[in-house]
C-alpha cells in the first residue's frame, strides 16, 4: 500500500466513498414498495414488471451489498485502532450498534404507530419478546427494518476484527470456506444472521494483504465487468423462472455472482472517482449510512402515499415509480438529515454513525 502515490491514495479514498453511495442506493431496490403482498407477488412472477423488479434487485441491490462488507474488512485491516480491543469495540458500538438500536426504535415508533393510528398495513407490537427482537435482532430477522441484520452481523465481525487481522492467510481462507458453506446451507442464526457478511468481511482483510483493490482498479474496465455480466443473466434466469437448481447449487451460484459483483462495482467506483460525477457522489456520501438505516421507514410510510398516484406493481405507471424510488428516498434523506444536522447536530451525528458532521471541501481532481 505504501507504494501508492498520493493521487492514487486520494482516488482510492474517493472510490470507497462512492462505492458506499452506489451500493446503498442499490439496496433500496431490494426493499422497494410494491403495494401487494407475497402471495400476490408470486402470481405476478414472470410478468414484465415483476421481472424488472428482480433485475434491479439483483444487479443494484443484492449484488452490490457484498462490496460494503468487503470494504469494511479492508478498512479495519489497515487500522492501527484495532490494536486496542476495548476502544475499538466501544467505537464500533457507538457508530454501528447504537445507531442500529435507535433506528429500530424509531421504526417501531413511526411504522407501528402509523399502523395503529392510520391503519397502515405494517407490523405492530405483539409482545415484549417481539419488541426485544425488533430492537436488538437477537435471534431472528426483524419484521420492519429488515436491512438491519447487516449492521448486527457487521458489529460482530468488528468485535472479532482484532483477532482476524492477526491471523495468517491460510486461517482466513478456512474461515471464508466455513462461512461459504454456512451461507449455502442456510446455517448461522442465531449467532450470525447472514454468513455471507463474515465471508466478505474476511475477504476484505485478505484483499488488503494481497493488494486486490489496486489490482482490480488496474484491470481494463471490460475485464472487470465481464464475469459479472456473464453470470448475472444465469442468476436472473434461475430466479425468475421455474426449474431452479437445488438450494446448494443456487447458493453457490449466488455467492459466485456476489464475488464477481463486488469486483465489478469496485471497478465502477474507481472509474467514477475520476469522472464528472465524482463531486456529486462525494457530497451524497455523508448521508449514505443515514439512508441505509432510514430507507425502510420512509418506504413503509411514504410508499403508499406515492403509490396512490403511481399505482401498485402491475399498474401502468408503476415501473417509473420503481425506478426512481432510490432517488426519492435520497431526496427525503438529504432534506431530513440536513434539517436534523442544523436543529440537533449531536443527534444527527449519532443517527448517521458519525457521518453527518462538518466536512472539508471536496478537493478538485488532479490535473
Amino acid at each position: 500500500m505504501s507504494n501508492l502515490i498520493p493521487a492514487d491514495r486520494a482516488r482510492r479514498s474517493d472510490a470507497i466513498a462512492i462505492a458506499r453511495v452506489i451500493c446503498i442506493l442499490g439496496v433500496v431496490y431490494v426493499h422497494a414498495w410494491t403495494g401487494i403482498n407475497g402471495a400476490q407477488l408470486e402470481t405476478l412472477r414472470g410478468t414484465p414488471q415483476e421481472s424488472l423488479r428482480w433485475v434491479l434487485m439483483e444487479i443494484f441491490g443484492r449484488s452490490a451489498v457484498p462490496l460494503l462488507g468487503l470494504i469494511s474488512g479492508w478498512l479495519v485491516s489497515g487500522s492501527s485502532r484495532t490494536l486496542d480491543w476495548g476502544r475499538h469495540v466501544a467505537r464500533k458500538a457507538r457508530t454501528i450498534l447504537l445507531p442500529m438500536i435507535l433506528w429500530n426504535a424509531l421504526a417501531i415508533l413511526l411504522v407501528s404507530g402509523a399502523a395503529r393510528l392510520a391503519h397502515l398495513a405494517a407490523p405492530t407490537p405483539q409482545s415484549l419478546g417481539w419488541l426485544f427482537q425488533e430492537l436488538f435482532i437477537v435471534s431472528r430477522n426483524p419484521d420492519i427494518n429488515v436491512q438491519m441484520p447487516f449492521l448486527r452481523d457487521l458489529f460482530l465481525c468488528m468485535v472479532a476484527a482484532p483477532l482476524l487481522v492477526r491471523l495468517p492467510n491460510w486461517t482466513l481462507l478456512l474461515i471464508m470456506a466455513a462461512a461459504l458453506v454456512a451461507q449455502v446451507m442456510g446455517i448461522g442464526p442465531p449467532v450470525i444472521m447472514r454468513a455471507s457478511i463474515v465471508f466478505f468481511f474476511t475477504l476484505g482483510i485478505l484483499a488488503r494483504r494481497v493488494g486486490l483493490a489496486e489490482r482490480t482498479a488496474a484491470l481494463p474496465f471490460p475485464v472487470a465487468v465481464i464475469p459479472f455480466a456473464l453470470l448475472m443473466p444465469i442468476q436472473l434466469s434461475w430466479s425468475l423462472h421455474a426449474g431452479a437448481p437445488s438450494s446448494a447449487g443456487a447458493g453457490l451460484l449466488d455467492m459466485t455472482v456476489r464475488v464477481a459483483a463486488a469486483l465489478c462495482f469496485w471497478r465502477v467506483s474507481w472509474a467514477l472517482a475520476h469522472s464528472p460525477a465524482r463531486g456529486t457522489l462525494l457530497r451524497i456520501e455523508p448521508f449514505a449510512f443515514f439512508l441505509f438505516c432510514a430507507h425502510l421507514i420512509l418506504i413503509w410510510l411514504g410508499g403508499p402515499v406515492l403509490g396512490a398516484m403511481f399505482g401498485v406493481l402491475g399498474s401502468p405507471l408503476y415501473p417509473l415509480y420503481l425506478i426512481v424510488q432510490p432517488v426519492l428516498v435520497l431526496i427525503a434523506v438529504v432534506l431530513i438529515g440536513t434539517g436534523l444536522g442544523r436543529a440537533a447536530p449531536p443527534l444527527a451525528r449519532l443517527l448517521s454513525g458519525g457521518r453527518l458532521s462538518p466536512s472539508p471541501k471536496i478537493k478538485p481532481l488532479p490535473a
